[in-house]
């Protein structure tokens, strides 16, 4: 018996024999055209094929894992219709008249070199991308497939890295689990891994020796176990099934109140991407949308998204809620969210730069559009909208004044609406410390955990070097989060918690007892916090 520590990115348990996921080396060889045109076509040709693949792989991961989490396929696609990408291969084609595998391939090697070394974590993290793309058109001019069959039985998978594509693409009911070397926690193969409910951990070798062998993965303490003895075996077999008798229970939770044991109700919410996200919110019996992340509108279209367009989107989603609550955030682009289209510069630190609120309040033909459509749409259903990345009264000011322009613009316009709820994200320390008079000028707050954290730590969390420094838990911040929640009840303004941290179990409790009003999480953590919910009492905790 042989045991691996790593760590987990997905919890739970798999047991089950190995299969060593080998990717198939690409060698690529040089060979000289006479015909440069016809093979400059070629690769254009290639190109496109590769982006219809890359729309039918995110239609499919869109289906499992929902909007948000598929997007990564519409990056990709965008890369391969980069200006400089394309005019490197094309160049090499044309100036070396080689063939367009090799131009692909020398391409795609420079490009990983150079973003590889930037100091920058989200460029260094497009390295991969690039690999991943570039592999991808040389295997359809090569005529080869780029699937990820894993075989006929139920397997834990093991490897040196998988990739978002692949990861998509494997059978869901043959994958018990996967471990790998490489990767973050916070990449995008792990975000799938917990989207799908798959137990995984990172970290640890792999091992060819190992394909075919007894193993188990324990995605609660992060350890690979190669040939456990029988104890173990009988022990985690045990452990895994009261996980699956957990699952069962909590499927008793829907349909009942999300309300403490001593009858105070909290607002539950789920947290989506799109339209494609609901069937799992419905599944789990979320009480509303907490945040509807409406900037994937933007991601995935090649132009600034019509009213028209917005309206229709908007209103589905109202109209499929049946009158529960949907929380609407304006567009949040910048950072690590870019669209070309919108043509913004770049910047040596877009976390601290030109995004979100800053956007519509200087670009405010792109905010009313915006606006306008969410209050066309308000008539649907339970609209509350919500403005990301505040840090000033002025700022909300100046929204509630374009807000009001558009509301007089519709009206003179003969377009029916009816008011609606607004607050702002709180996830700046300025906004923490302003709480006491911003909660005068909304109707609620929403703490976005996630960025408060980082900006209050001063660490980029998708810098994985910084993840030992990296904590969500610092006392810091649940001082913060008790500063706004009694600086806005102070001023009838009620607090949710839309970041990870309010899907973490261990601290329902806390926030409940800070008196946090709605917690809004992923659709799959709706159950296990109202769970916590219904058992917890204030007299419990004397």
């Amino acid at each position: 018996m042989e045991q691996y520590s790593g760590k987990s990115i997905c919890q739970g348990i798999a047991i089950g024999r190995i299969r060593i996921y080998s990717k198939e080396e690409r060698l690529v060889k040089r060979n000289k055209v006479e015909d440069v045109k016809g093979e400059v076509a070629r690769y254009r040709l290639a190109t496109q094929t590769a982006i219809k693949e890359l729309k039918d792989l995110r239609e499919l991961a869109a289906k499992e894992v929902g909007e948000a989490n598929a997007d990564i396929f519409e990056v990709h696609a965008m890369m391969l219709e980069d200006g400089d990408y394309i005019d490197s291969v094309e160049n090499i084609i044309t100036t070396q008249e080689t063939n367009a595998e090799y131009a692909v391939a020398i391409t795609g090697d420079n490009f990983y070199t150079m973003f590889s070394t930037m100091e920058d974590e989200y460029f260094k993290a497009r390295a991969i991308d690039v690999k991943d793309i570039s592999e991808r058109v040389i295997a359809i001019l090569s005529n080869k497939t780029t699937g990820s069959d894993i075989g006929d039985e139920p397997i834990i998978l093991v490897a040196e890295d998988l990739t978002p594509s692949e990861t998509v693409q494997m059978d869901k009911d043959k994958l018990l689990a996967f471990s790998t070397l490489k990767g973050s926690k916070n990449s995008h193969t792990a975000i799938l891994a917990r989207t799908m409910n798959i137990p995984a951990i990172i970290g640890i070798p792999m091992n060819k020796e190992w394909d075919g062998q007894m193993a188990i993965v324990d995605g609660f303490t992060g350890t690979l176990t190669i040939n456990p003895n029988q104890d173990m075996l009988d022990h985690l077999k045990v452990k895994q099934q009261e996980g699956i008798k957990n699952r069962e229970l909590l499927q008793e939770m829907k349909g009942k109140e999300d309300i403490t044991l001593d009858g105070r109700k909290v607002k539950l919410y789920a947290n989506i991407g799109g339209l494609s996200d609901l069937p799992i919110v419905q599944k789990n019996d979320a009480k509303g949308i907490g945040l509807f992340r409406s900037e994937f509108l933007y991601l995935e279209n090649d132009h600034l998204p019509t009213e028209e367009e917005q309206l229709k989107v908007y209103k589905s989603v109202l109209e499929i809620m049946a009158g529960k609550k949907v929380i609407v955030r304006t567009m949040d682009i910048g950072a690590d969210k870019q669209v070309d289209y919108l043509n913004l510069e770049k910047e040596d630190n877009p976390a601290l730069g030109y995004r979100a609120i800053r956007i519509c309040l200087d670009q405010k033909d792109i905010f009313k559009t915006q606006l306008r459509a969410l209050f066309r749409a308000s008539i649907y259903g339970n609209l509350s909208i919500m403005y990301p990345m505040i840090i000033s009264l002025e700022e909300v000011h100046k929204i509630k004044q374009v807000v009001n322009e558009v509301k007089k613009e519709l009206t003179e316009q003969g377009f029916p609406f009816v008011e609606v709820e607004h607050g702002i994200m709180i996830e700046t320390p300025a906004a923490v410390i302003m709480s006491a008079e911003l909660a005068e000028e909304v109707d609620f707050f929403s703490i976005g955990t996630n960025d408060l954290t980082q900006y209050t730590l001063a660490i980029d969390r998708q810098n994985s070097k910084l993840e030992p420094f990296y904590n969500p838990h610092h006392p810091a911040i649940f001082r913060m989060i008790k500063m706004v929640v009694d600086n806005a009840h102070q001023n009838n303004c009620w607090v949710g918690i839309c970041g990870e941290l309010g899907a973490d179990l261990s601290f329902t409790d806390t926030f409940l007892q800070m008196g946090v009003d709605e917690l809004s999480v992923s659709p799959n953590s709706i159950l296990p916090i109202r769970k916590k919910i219904r058992e917890f009492s204030i007299k419990n905790l004397d």
